[in-house]
């Protein structure tokens, strides 16, 4: 039997998901009447909250006498950490690009990476089905993407086929026979090559996947370069510098049928499998037999842009959600999260009670946190704020900044591009793209795009879309304008009272409803205007033995503003907190008493 691996990969909710289900049901591994989730490579409960992919999958599928291994790659530039170490297991890829949108900013990110690595891709145009598709100008669009980034000739050379991964077809031609994927199963053992092995040579393999399993512990899955392997065997482990981390009995070998991992008595060459035993060897890592010397080479990641930091939960209410509260604790997750994840970048601040977390982006670590909430962890988190460096060539200080797509109705073009102006953004492109519609294309400083999203959902009424992408580290460009209101702090701890909600309505918008838990330097609402302003939400009506009419009428409240994690996260200030439990979503100052508030702002004031 041959084998080929392949990744399928393109833009976030371009369908890459819903292809491999219709791959799966069509080689015959899902029966008709079996019951399977939809997207049934996304099993984590957040990727199915979110309709994302998160983490990188491996599933296989036969098709006659060939065995594709195939890789699920995440859209979303944040995670684009999983798609480029991915691309180092496999030999061939397929690019999935919306009929209606065309190549999009994360197409330019993960076809740039495969390009890189010299690897052949397969274009498919999918949702052809869509009434705006535009498959021919589509087709055009990624050949001049192809050409832009470099390709050779043989990979210009692409094959495209036009497909609806949703009804399960693909064809040569958009007007040919729709029955079903076959076109796309057979053009993969002719277009894509066979894996490049040494079958003679002692085993060695690229960890590219780590997990955790209850029974099995920790599970490495990569592809083999050489050798075979099989379990009860003992190989070692070694770091990207050649030096041995460790010695591993391989107690389980486990290859990928279908939606399963099966256990496998021999694992050869070229194939992508799953070993357990390991104890300390981690992504990135080469795990070989004992004889061999030198690591296989991975492919570099691109830097964190973004840093949040995680502390204990030290507020009044702390402890009365979650059980994992010590900063032991805290940092054993995020240790082990950084050991799975190559993207992120975990380092212990002075004070050993708080941990800044380097990530991609805003999603990425936001993800993270609502992870860990569901986990039972209570935390406090700062404000993102993004990663500089210094040019070592003339000491200019530079900061990242993204590539940002937005589609938007041709109304609200023009408070988009003002809005992204104000927050030092420079338009590189405008072209109408279809249906009343515009698409720009700005460069822009990714502190400015922090918090951005919220508001420009407002500013499009909900209509507009936007995508973005690292683009590259270029001159700092100046300050930029922060949040122009202050907020509503609490100056004192118990229960809020309607009819103190009631009389502070008119001072800004509430974030928290009557009954809710508060305590001093808690944030309950935002001031209307630019100042923090210490109110009493505890105040209750005082009450007298006189009936009056019109003394009683019940207190009509306006319902409050529920931020979400992300929402809250890219709200405060530099001097305030979120603080997240399992049941809770809080707003606080860093500094809960009020007269260290003053001193600590009076000292701010004198150094500036």
């Amino acid at each position: 039997m041959t084998l080929r691996n392949i990744a399928i990969i393109a833009h976030v909710d371009h369908g890459k998901t819903t292809l491999v289900d219709a791959m799966l049901r069509q080689s015959g591994l899902i029966r008709d009447n079996q019951q399977v989730a939809e997207r049934a490579m996304d099993s984590g409960e957040l990727e199915r909250e979110r309709g994302i992919t998160i983490l990188a999958k491996c599933t296989s599928v036969q098709w006659h006498d060939t065995r594709i291994n195939i890789v699920d790659t995440p859209g979303h530039a944040d995670f684009g950490g999983e798609v480029e170490r991915i691309l180092s297991m496999v030999d061939g890829v397929v690019l999935l690009v919306d009929a209606a949108e065309g190549p999009m900013p994360q197409t330019k990110f993960v076809t740039a990476k495969a390009l890189q690595l010299g690897l052949k891709p397969i274009v498919v145009i999918n949702k052809v089905d869509r009434p705006d598709a535009r498959p021919d100008e589509v087709h055009d669009e990624v050949f001049d993407l192809f050409a832009a980034l470099d390709a050779d000739d043989e990979q210009l050379d692409f094959p495209t086929l036009f497909a609806s991964g949703r009804d399960g077809w693909a064809a040569e031609d958009r007007e040919g026979p729709k029955k079903d994927l076959g076109p796309l199963l057979d053009l993969i053992p002719k277009h894509v090559p066979a894996p490049t092995v040494e079958a003679d040579a002692p085993f060695s393999m690229l960890a590219s996947i780590l997990e955790y399993d209850p029974y099995l512990g920790r599970i490495l899955t990569g592809r083999i370069y050489s050798g075979s392997v099989r379990p009860n065997t003992t190989i070692k482990a070694l770091d990207r510098d050649g030096r041995e981390v460790e010695q591993i009995r391989v107690t389980k070998l486990l290859a990928f049928r279908g939606l399963e991992r099966s256990p496998v008595d021999l694992a050869e060459a070229g194939d992508i499998v799953a070993i357990a035993g390991v104890q300390e060897a981690s992504v990135a890592d080469t795990l070989c037999d004992p004889a061999v010397k030198t690591p296989i080479q991975s492919m570099p990641v691109d830097p964190p842009t973004l840093a949040v930091t995680f502390a204990i939960n030290d507020s009044p209410l702390a402890g009365r959600d979650g059980k994992k509260v010590q900063s032991r604790v805290i940092r054993e997750r995020l240790m082990r999260e950084a050991e799975g994840n190559v993207a992120i970048r975990v380092k212990e601040t002075a004070d050993k009670d708080a941990f800044e977390v380097a990530g991609r982006g805003e999603l990425q670590l936001g993800v993270l946190i609502e992870t860990m909430r569901r986990e039972g962890f209570e935390l406090s988190i700062s404000r993102p704020r993004v990663l500089f460096q210094t040019d070592p060539e003339s000491g200019q200080r530079l900061e990242p900044i993204e590539e940002v797509q937005v589609d938007v109705d041709d109304d609200y073009t023009g408070v988009v591009v003002e809005k992204l102006s104000e927050r030092r953004a420079e338009m590189t492109d405008m072209r109408p793209s279809g249906g009343g519609k515009t698409r720009v294309t700005f460069l822009a400083p990714s502190r400015g795009l922090i918090g951005y999203h919220g508001a420009f959902l407002s500013d499009t009424r909900g209509t507009g879309i936007m995508h973005r992408v690292f683009h590259a580290y270029q001159p700092h460009r100046g300050p930029i304008p922060g949040r122009r209101t202050g907020v509503l702090i609490s100056n004192g701890a118990g229960k809020a009272v309607p009819y103190a909600l009631w009389n502070l309505e008119e001072r800004g918008v509430m974030f928290i409803s009557p009954g809710a838990d508060v305590y001093a330097g808690m944030i309950i609402g935002e001031h209307s205007r630019g100042n923090d302003l210490e109110v009493n939400p505890l105040r209750a009506k005082q009450l007298t033995n006189i009936r009056a009419a019109g003394k009683d009428d019940a207190v009509a409240l306006t319902p409050p503003r529920v931020l979400s994690l992300e929402q809250a996260i890219a709200y405060i200030a530099d001097d305030e907190l979120v603080e997240v439990t399992p049941n809770s979503i809080r707003l606080r100052k860093r500094l809960l008493d009020p007269h260290a508030r003053k001193r600590a702002a009076r000292e701010a004031a004198a150094q500036l």
